[in-house]
């Protein structure tokens, strides 16, 4: 009877402290949640700013040069069904909401798996948590500043002003098929950008080094515009813009790697003096 009580008593041992961590997790996760929904619903009240904001690089370019006719290149966005506005609409709320709550939800995130970590493995992560979100940004501000005015001039030049037994090509663009190919081109730089993170952590832990980094740098170029060609829409433009910064951000983080690894190796030494 004193076996099956032990037993029993260690098996509760070790379930209780996961149930906490499970409960913990469910009222993080229940946190972040609740940010975003309040996010969704603060971005609802502005979302036909945001989509303005987000349809500026075209409009300026529509209404400030004109066609072969002397009309502006575009003069209006279309929707096609009924709902598709509204949609569009919601899905705006939702991802300028999530945005605007993602440091709350990476504080949340953050706080969760902090009291696992060592002191120093809290200081080695930290600043990659600082850094994802800004450079996000930075990836969205590249394209929207940068590579939008550049694509969206190179796509209106296919307008055709028709003649004579043909007809006119004019560019309607539809509110929904917009925004799903502007959202599909931050994602992919924001998502794109976060190279210096990824290398950094990997020789971090020891998994790549810079050595490798800069004796691969000729693979590594033909797989970045493979990427690129992959991630953004099939005109040169945007490959090029992707492929440039992201082979920029790679020199960086072979920099990153090798600045981890001396760090390292002082620490190692130092150890090794200590001991």
């Amino acid at each position: 009877m004193a076996l099956k009580d032990k037993i029993l008593g260690d098996i509760d041992d070790r379930e209780m402290p996961l149930l906490d961590h499970l409960i913990e997790l469910r009222n993080r996760l229940t946190h972040a949640a609740v940010a975003v929904l309040i996010g969704f619903v603060a971005c609802w009240f502005f979302a036909e700013d945001i989509f303005d904001f987000l349809a500026r690089p075209l409009a300026e370019i529509c209404l400030e040069n004109s066609g072969p006719d002397g009309r502006p290149l575009c003069n209006r966005m279309i929707y096609t069904h009924l709902g598709e506005k509204f949609f569009t609409d919601l899905k705006i709320a939702f991802w300028a909401g999530t945005f605007l709550a993602f440091p709350y939800v990476a504080t949340q995130l953050w706080l969760f798996i902090a009291p696992g970590l060592y002191r120093h493995e809290k200081q080695a992560l930290l600043p990659f948590l600082v850094a994802t979100p800004v450079l996000f940004f930075l990836g969205g501000a590249v394209v929207y500043y940068f590579i939008f005015p550049l694509a969206w001039r190179f796509f209106l030049s296919f307008q055709s002003p028709g003649g004579e037994g043909t007809l006119p090509i004019e560019l309607e663009a539809r509110v929904g098929e917009y925004l799903d190919l502007v959202m599909k081109m931050i994602f992919a730089f924001g998502i794109a950008f976060q190279l210096p993170v990824a290398l950094t952590l990997l020789g971090r832990v020891g998994l790549v080094s810079s050595a490798g980094l800069a004796r691969n740098r000729k693979f590594v170029i033909v797989g970045l515009f493979t990427v690129a060609a992959v991630l953004t829409p099939p005109d040169v433009i945007s490959q090029i813009g992707l492929a440039l910064p992201l082979l920029l951000l790679y020199e960086v983080s072979i920099w990153l790697v090798r600045a981890a690894e001396r760090r390292r190796a002082e620490a190692e030494a130092g150890d090794a003096a200590a001991d």
